[in-house]
């Protein structure tokens, strides 16, 4: 994703959810970086709306744990600490071994379906990632945003197939804090391969209809990625 990708086009009522969109998945991709300054002239020159829509934006974004606005400097995108990285990933861990048991107990068959299609699409973006490691940055960042957003579909389907609104929005919540950190898990080296397997077994475990071992997946799928998390921050520490 670049800056002129950002662009946003102007339909009414939506500008707002569509402003929201495009800042959420610049700041997932790392175009809008941890720390960085948000600057409302910058913002409205890479989206093309006005400041009105572009504080309104910054609001929920802020709600959301996305950004920090500071009195004196302005809003900035977050940095997450180890300390909120290991309890983001407790609780994630807790909600989503909850909603795979319940989504292999009371999903429907078009919810399975679905499901299905959102892990052959990541493993597709997955090996279109990791077979060219020659290519050049542009090419890499739109590969990487590509798998980026293929992962998060399936986590959308994944809670969805809960049928619990209070799970999905709990989750939707997780899921946008720990965006910050999604791009820098998957690229670590070999935990893309296994991302794929874990996923693999998560929609096994589903189709069977076996609560406990869809569970059970979901639950180590999130753990193996918690210590890919907190491992990498961890070592920025220590050279910090």
């Amino acid at each position: 994703m670049s800056e002129s990708s950002l662009q946003v086009p102007k339909r009414g009522a939506t500008l707002r959810l569509l402003v929201e969109d495009k800042i959420r998945e610049a700041i997932s991709t790392g175009v809008l970086r941890p720390g960085q300054r948000l600057v409302e002239r910058e913002l409205c020159e890479m989206t093309g709306v006005g400041r009105t829509s572009i504080r309104e934006a910054l609001r929920q974004l802020e709600a959301e744990g996305l950004i920090t606005c500071n009195p004196h400097k302005g809003p900035s995108v977050n940095k997450i600490s180890l300390d909120e990285t290991r309890q983001l990933y407790a609780v994630r861990g807790l909600l989503e071994s909850f909603s795979g048991q319940e989504f292999a107990l009371l999903g429907t068959d078009a919810q399975i379906r679905r499901l299905e299609e959102a892990a052959a699409m990541f493993e597709f973006r997955a090996q279109q990632y990791w077979q060219y490691p020659d290519r050049d940055l542009d090419s890499t960042r739109v590969a990487r945003d590509a798998l980026i957003e293929a992962k998060t579909q399936f986590y959308v389907c994944l809670m969805e197939g809960s049928n619990n609104v209070f799970i999905v929005q709990m989750l939707t919540t997780l899921h946008n804090r720990i965006t910050l950190l999604r791009a820098m898990s998957m690229t670590q080296p070999g935990r893309l391969q296994h991302s794929v397997e874990e996923i693999k077994e998560i929609v096994a475990a589903i189709k069977a209809r076996d609560g406990a071992r869809a569970g059970e997946a979901c639950r180590k799928h999130i753990q193996l990625s918690a210590n890919v998390a907190i491992s990498y921050l961890e070592s920025v520490e220590e050279e910090a």
